[in-house]
Parts: structure tokens; sequence; C-alpha cells
């Protein structure tokens, strides 16, 4: 008897035989007859014959017969003829791995033998499959038994439980009742990862285990297994532009540290995989439709249909326009993308093709003017709405910059960040014979990026800023008596209300970046039994190859600090009162602070090895080692000052037609070594140490050819432990981060003369912490998830140099705080399952501990909360309707303060107003979705 609530896998074929596939042709049928006995014993007897691993649970009794099945059938049909009478379904977890799950036994009760056959990974899997997973009493899969395949790379499968890292797995039913609205809010349930999504759908931040670098410039995002973006951080475009969360996306995988720097490039503190829909012997498809309350409207939708001689084909993507939980007065968010896969399962292989086109755009929310009210709490300033206001609005969604040969720059702010991406992936994997098998997964992409924002990168009084612009004014109008604001689109004065004469000094950015991109993994693979003993060795050889070209040009609005800033000119006036001319142009102060004309290309190089050493039945030990060179080359224009006669625009930046160029190489060895021990199926302990690097990019170089930028290594040790059983999943992590190198460039904004200076610094980093994660099913009403992080991050021998009076002063920020990351954080979701399962509702807490804005910890970013729910009603096992809400407390909490201030030693340090962003406000969101 089986009582233990654990997996149980069925012995595959031998290495040297072919990885078979389930869902083959009817027509070429090669299965042979299953007598009737325990179902246990059935599966195992199938599996030999199909070639699959066949995964389940305790659910699974000795009492639990199958009724056999035919000889002649393709497998996929005598698997339902094993099923059938039992209560049970299945899912698919990759091509030829199958979960044996709970169906919905009361809604087939009448029938025992129509019981739901669905496949994992597809839209079919019904309304039975997603309530079992959802349902805390009839837990489906456990935890530990979900087949992982991020991060490693082998002939066999490994299950969670066999993992010797941390992983966490965000299945189809948690990732749905979550419904993300961002590639960075779907982290919100891993712990050791900070996230930040509080600049709209892209542009999010992650940092990981004590890793302080911004974006994804610590972990990679994959996509099927395979990097969106080689470099995950190419300064300004985020890997997270260039991919869209849709329907076609089954589930997560998300591996923190570990051995994801082996596997690929870029990613020292994880890998996110978004693992793809797979398509089974049936056709079958789903449409979902969204609206929110800020005009979301969004459309996703999936099919996928076998279509003769073992092909399979499936299709879908989404299209949405929104106007923006901080509206800026104009469509905000508007797009979609559409992807085709077609694949074929043969006899010694798979093959794959899949082409995706995204065509959208998303607004880039920033910053906004905040100070400390009488009662202590940080709030917008007066005329501003810190849940839901942006500086954006209608006057600066348009403006013509003046370039410095005269030309004009179309600034277009109702484009945000637009991305233009064509992608085509290829996979393929063939077995050689005498158990060698070969794999390669091969990925080209063409993505045009434009990148508009208003930001803000000062707030001052009235007063202040007229002082800052004294000078300016004596140089121009030396008559003057002094100056007055003006609104741009009325000529009326500003008299500095609601928020007595701030204003702010706005930067309207506008950069351009196309990418065209090739990646190519290839990998062969063997399996060794020495001394009964076996080896899974993985030799692996990885390409990348891309063209960037960069352009930027920015200039300097006076902007009104409120809501939809409105553009203000400043006018010289004589002693009377009488306009005497602008030293601004339409609201411009200073065309062309920031000036950029780039190109590079990046070659990279790679090989690695791997091998998973079975010792016995409960110890294995697994190590790999990466070897990597990469190499950037290009020129970057070099630039001058122009005066072109008027004060808006009597400093541009531009080019001399002058260029610089550079080529340079690096190279770095990093590896990794862990164990696991399983004390039991449900039980084990993990242990493992890393050490890796990550190598300078072209973003080093594309506007700094001259830069001398430092390979940044870093050892990752940790040991887990992890438990499952009927009532409970749970998963410990101690872990220490050791970084070393990191650069620090440290801009800070000039009001006086436009110009944000570089500073740089350079540190390492030590974090020590755990990680916790897991969930609790008392019973099968109610369940909670949980995932918290405690940690110690710290900068060590962080040491910068300034000048005060002329003398170069040492700052020494040694065992300060990592900026933006807290100590402490949590996540708790509660959830009751209602009506026999067929209701769920749950609700999330989230708490952020302080962090703070700079290095020097100087301004607070103070802890915070936040509250959000989710409902899913499943009116039949084809209809289900979907309810969240986020922020329901509308918490203001502050995710980054001003990194135009400096993040080295922050010039708002003191500040009664400055500027910081908060979380978006509190918004609804309701779903329908039909299965078919």
């Amino acid at each position: 008897m089986r009582h233990r609530l654990a997996f149980h896998i069925a012995l595959a074929l031998g290495a040297s035989l072919p990885a078979a596939v389930l869902a083959q042709s009817a027509a070429a049928p090669q299965t042979t007859a299953i007598a009737p006995m325990p179902l246990a014993k059935a599966l195992e007897n199938f599996s030999h014959e199909a070639g699959m691993q066949i995964v389940y649970g305790s659910d699974i009794a000795d009492t639990v017969r199958s009724p056999g099945a035919d000889a002649g059938l393709a497998p996929e049909q005598q698997l339902r003829q094993l099923l059938a009478g039992t209560g049970l379904t299945y899912r698919f977890v990759t091509a030829n791995t199958v979960s044996i799950i709970p169906g919905n036994v009361a809604a087939n009760a009448g029938n025992p033998a129509s019981a739901a056959v669905t496949t994992a990974g597809s839209a079919g899997s019904n309304a039975a499959a997603d309530t079992a997973n959802a349902s805390s009493g009839n837990k489906s899969a456990k935890d530990l038994d979900q087949v992982v395949v991020t991060a490693r790379s082998g002939v066999d499968e490994r299950t969670k439980a066999q993992t010797s890292y941390s992983i966490t797995t965000i299945d189809e039913d948690r990732l749905r009742m979550q419904n993300p609205t961002s590639v960075t809010e779907a982290m919100k349930s891993v712990p050791g990862f900070w996230v930040e999504a509080s600049g709209g759908e892209a542009s999010g931040n992650i940092r990981a285990r004590g890793i302080p670098v911004d974006g994804f410039g610590s972990v990679n995002l994959l996509e099927d297994g395979i990097p969106v973006q080689h470099d995950p951080a190419l300064g300004y475009l985020n890997a997270d532009q260039a991919f869209r969360l849709d329907e076609t996306i089954d589930h997560i995988e998300v591996v923190r540290g570990g051995p994801s720097s082996i596997f690929y490039s870029n990613a020292p503190a994880g890998a996110i995989n978004f693992i793809p829909r797979q398509v089974g012997d049936m056709a079958e498809g789903l449409v979902k439709y969204t609206v929110g309350n800020y005009g979301l409207d969004r459309l996703d939708f999936w099919y996928g249909t076998p279509i003769g001689d073992g092909w399979k084909l499936s299709a879908g993507g989404f299209y949405r326009q929104d106007n923006g939980i901080r509206p800026p007065g104009y469509t905000n968010d508007q797009g979609g993308q559409l992807r085709a896969t077609l694949s074929k399962q043969f006899e010694n292989g798979s093959l794959s093709f899949d082409i995706k086109r995204m065509d959208d755009k998303v607004a880039l929310d920033l910053g906004i003017p905040m100070y400390r009210n009488a009662s202590g709490d940080l709030v917008a300033v007066p005329g501003f709405n810190g849940n839901y206001g942006t500086l954006a609005g209608p006057e600066t969604e348009h403006i013509q910059m003046i370039q410095g040969n005269g030309s004009l720059y179309n600034f277009d702010n109702s484009l945000g960040t637009q991305v233009k991406r064509t992608q085509f992936t290829t996979k393929f994997d063939y077995n050689l014979g005498d158990g060698w098998k070969i794999a390669e997964d091969l990925r080209y992409s063409d993505t045009d990026t434009q990148r508009n924002g208003v930001y803000p990168n000062a707030v001052e009084t009235t007063g202040d800023f007229f002082a800052s612009a004294q000078k300016r004014l004596a140089q121009y109008y030396p008559t003057a008596a002094g100056m007055q604001l003006q609104y741009v689109d009325n000529g009326q004065a500003f008299n500095g209300s609601p928020n007595n004469g701030m204003v702010v000094l706005g930067g309207l950015r506008g950069i351009t970046m196309p990418v065209d991109e090739l990646t190519s993994n290839t990998r062969l693979l063997r399996k060794f039994d020495i001394g009964g003993q076996t080896h899974d060795v993985t030799l692996g050889y990885y390409y990348a190859h891309f063209n960037q070209s960069f352009d930027r040009y920015s200039s300097t609005a006076l902007l009104t600090a409120t809501d939809n800033a409105r553009l203000l000119d400043v006018v010289a006036v004589d002693a009377a009162g009488n306009p005497l001319g602008k030293l601004t142009n339409g609201g411009i102060y200073g065309y062309g602070y920031e000036w950029a004309h780039a190109h590079g290309t990046s070659n990279t190089n790679a090989f690695y090895l791997s091998d998973e050493w079975q010792v016995n039945d409960q110890l294995r030990i697994d190590g790999g080692v990466r070897w990597e060179r990469v190499n950037t080359k290009g020129w970057t224009e070099s630039s001058q000052t122009v005066n072109l006669g008027t004060p808006a625009t009597s400093n541009i930046l531009t080019g001399n037609g002058k260029y610089v160029s550079y080529d340079h190489s690096f190279d770095k060895l990093g590896w990794t070594l862990g164990a696991n021990y399983q004390f039991s199926d449900h039980q084990g302990v993990f242990a493992r140490y890393t050490s890796t690097f990550r190598l300078p990019n072209l973003s080093s170089y594309i506007t700094s050819p001259t830069a001398t930028p430092i390979t940044q290594t870093m050892i990752l040790p940790e040991m887990g432990y992890k438990f499952s059983n009927r009532y409970m999943d749970a998963y410990a992590t101690l872990f220490y981060t050791k970084y070393n190198n990191v650069s620090f460039s440290n801009y800070v904004f000039d009001p006086n003369t436009g110009v944000s200076t570089p500073q740089t610094g350079y540190a390492d980093t030590e974090t020590y912490g755990l990680e916790l994660e897991g969930t609790f099913y008392p019973s099968k009403y109610f369940d909670v998830q949980y995932t918290a992080t405690v940690q110690d991050p710290k900068y060590k021998g962080l040491s910068y140099t300034t000048i005060t009076a002329g003398q170069p002063v040492l700052l020494n920020y040694d065992d300060n705080q990592l900026i933006r990351v807290p100590k402490n954080s949590f996540r708790i979701v509660p959830g009751v399952n209602l009506l026999d399962d067929k209701l769920r509702l749950q609700m999330s807490y989230e708490y952020e501990g302080r962090r703070y804005v700079d290095t020097a910890n100087s301004v607070v970013l103070p802890q915070y909360h936040t509250i959000g729910f989710s409902a899913r009603y499943q009116m039949t096992p084809e209809l289900s309707f979907f309810l969240y809400a986020d922020n329901l407390n509308n918490s203001l909490g502050l995710t980054e303060g001003n990194p135009r201030a400096g993040e080295l030693d922050s010039s708002d340090a003191g500040k009664g107003v400055f500027i910081a962003r908060p979380l978006l406000g509190r918004s609804f969101r309701a779903s329908v979705m039909y299965r078919f």
C-alpha cells in the first residue's frame, strides 16, 4: 500500500532507446494489450510500452484498479482506457512526461467512463483539472512531483524533489489566479526576489539574493528554455520590454542562483523560464476577455490541434488597450502579439518551429513629487494624486525638439515604450543511437524599440528655480528686473497654485534601439552506467550574436508639479512687469542636454559541461562548469556643444562627426557543485556552491567607448530543505552571496547646466539570507500560500571620493544596506474553496521592509504593505469567471526614489519635497474564459 503523499515515477526506457512521445498519430499504433490490474502496475507497464515517465502521488492507492486497455491503440487512447472509471485524468508536464491527477469525480459520477482526459499545458486542461489544482482538499499533483526543466540538462527527467537547487514553480492555475499584469509582477511570489513593477507593464526591476543590479541585470528571462534576449539588461532595453505574458504560456519555473549561470549567460542570480502550452492529440482552445476600471479591454486566445502525420499546430496571442492606472490623457497601452507553433514527434526525436510577432506600446510610469505631511506620512504634493497621477499629459504628448543642426526631433510620448519584434525559434532533438542524443535550440529576433518618457529630473520651489536661472537672465536680458512664469497654452500667469509654487524640471527623453540577435544552444547528451551508478552527462556549446544601434536625444521642460503637468514659460520682465522676452521656447528650458549616436556588435561563445551522478537511490551529486568569452566592438560618435542663439538653444549637445571605436574581449570560467539527498519521496535536503560571473557587455561601451569595465564575480553557496505531504509543502533555503566588483554609475542632474554628470564607484556586497516558501492545506476548503525572505544585505569596501570646499573627501559606506533591497519581506495568500470547488476566493497580503534610495542610506523608502484579492467561479467545465483587485488599500508604498538625484549619495537627502515612485493605485479587472 502506498500511503506516502509524494511522487512515484515509473521507470522509463534505458538511455539507449528513444524518448517516445505519448501523442502519436492514430494511424501508427504501437501499443500492446494491458490486462485489468492495479492501476499503479498498469501505468508502469504503459510507461515501458510508450517510453513515458508517469508521475503520480499516493492519490493512487493499491485499491484503485484499471480496467486495462486494448492493443493497437494510439498511446493516448490507451491511457484513456487505463484511467476509465478511476476518476483520474492526466496532464502533460513535458513532451514525454505525464502527471496523473484527480478528475472531477462529482461531475462524472453518473458516467464514470466519461472521466475528462486533458493534456497539461494545453487549453483543454478542463475545469476538472484546474479545480483539482486549486482545491486544498483535493490536492492533485504534489509540488515535489513537478518535473523541472530549467537550469539543468540531461537524458533523464528530474522532479522538483530531485533538484539540488532552489526553484519556484508557478503552475497554470496559480498563475491565472494571480493574473499578473507584467513579467515583473509574476515574480512577486518568488522568495529571494525583490521586484518593482510600479513603472508599468514593462521596464520592471528585479534584485535577487543580494546582487545590487537593477532591471534584469542579474537574472535572465527565458521563453521555452531559450533567452528572450541574450543580455537581458542592454541599457534602457530590459528583456521584459521584449516579452509579454499571455495565455500561450502554461507555467513558470524560477531558479534562484544555483546552476542557472552554468546553462545560461548573464544569469548569476537566477533564470525565469516561461514555458508555453503543448498540443495534445485532440483539437482544443480557449478565449479569454478581460476588462478593467482603467479603460482596459483585452482579448487572449489559444488554439491547438493535430493536423495529420504526427504534426501539431497551435496559435495564440492577445490584443489589449487601456488608459492606464496613471492616465496621461491619451491611450496608455495598446497593441498585442501573435504566435504560431508547428511541431512533430517522430520515432527518434522531435522538431518544432515557432514564430511570434509583437507590436505593442506601453507607458513608462516614472516618479512623482512627494513630501512628508504634518502627520509624518509620505504623500504626493498638493495638486498631485499619488495613487493615480503622472507628470505625462497632453501638453507633453508631442513636442518638436530643436536639434543642434536646426532640425526637429519628434518626441511622441504617446508611444511610451513601443516594441515591434519578430521572433523565430526552432527546437530539435534526435537520438543518434548507442544512447547518444543531440539537441539544438535556435532563436532569431529582430526588435525595434522606441522608448520615450517624461522624466522628473528635479523638483524645486519657484524661488529656487529663479535663483538658478538668474545667470541666464542676466546674460540674455541684462536690463530685466525679474522673471515671471506663464502657462504655455494660454499665456496666463502661473500663480503657484495649488502646491506653493513647486515646479518640475522634466527630461523629455527619446531613445531608439534597433537590435537583431541570433542565439544557438547545442547539446550532446548521454547517460552512462558505471558500476551500478549512473552519470547523466551533457556537453553544450552556446553562441550569441547581436547588433545594436543606439540614438538618444533629450531636452529639459519646465513643468507644473501637478497631474498631467502643464508646460511653463519663463518670461523676463522689466520693473513695471512688462515682458522683455522668454528664457524658454514653448516650455523647453534647454534643448539637447543628452545626445548619443552609436552602434555595436557582440559575439559570445560558451562551452559548458554538466554531470548528474546518481550515487544511490537517495544521493545524487551534480556539477557543471562553463567557460564563456564575449567580444564587443563598435563605434560611438563624439559630441560637441552648439549655441543656436536663443536661451533654450544655447547649450545643445550634438554630434561632431568624429567617431571613437572599440574592440574588447573578456572571458571567464565559472563552476557549480551540488548534492541532493532524499530521506524519502516527500523529504530531502540539498546543498550547493557556485562560483560565477557576469562579463562586461555592449552596454558598457555603446555610449562610453573609453570605458574600462570590470568583470563582476560572485560566490553563491546555499543549502535547503524540502518537505511535502498531504497537508503542506514547505521549502527553506539558507543562502550567502558574495558579489565582487559592482560598478556604480552615479548620474547627478545639475539644473544650472542641464547636464547629468557621471560619477563612478566600485564595491563588493555580502548577503546572508533565509528564503521560505510553501503552502498549508489544512482542509479541502482552505489553504494558505506563503513566501518570505529574511536577509542582511550589506556593502563591503564601498568608498567614494567627493570634492568638498575644493578638497577630496573619502566617504565610506561599508556595511550600509543595499539600495532598494529590504531586509524583510513576505507574502501570504489565504484561499477558500466553496461550492464543490467551483468557487475559489483568495486574498494576498504583501509586506516590504524599509529600504534606501542610495548607498549612503541617506534617503529612506519606508516599509509598506499592500492587499490584493482574486476570485474564480467555474460555472461549467468550459466557462469560468474571474475577478481581480490590486492594491485594495491604495498603498503609497515607495518602490524607488529619484535615480537621477544620484544613487551613491542622493542629492534629495534632507529635502522637504523630493521625487519618488509609489505603487500603482487601486484597480479592478474582470475576466470571462471559455474553453473548447
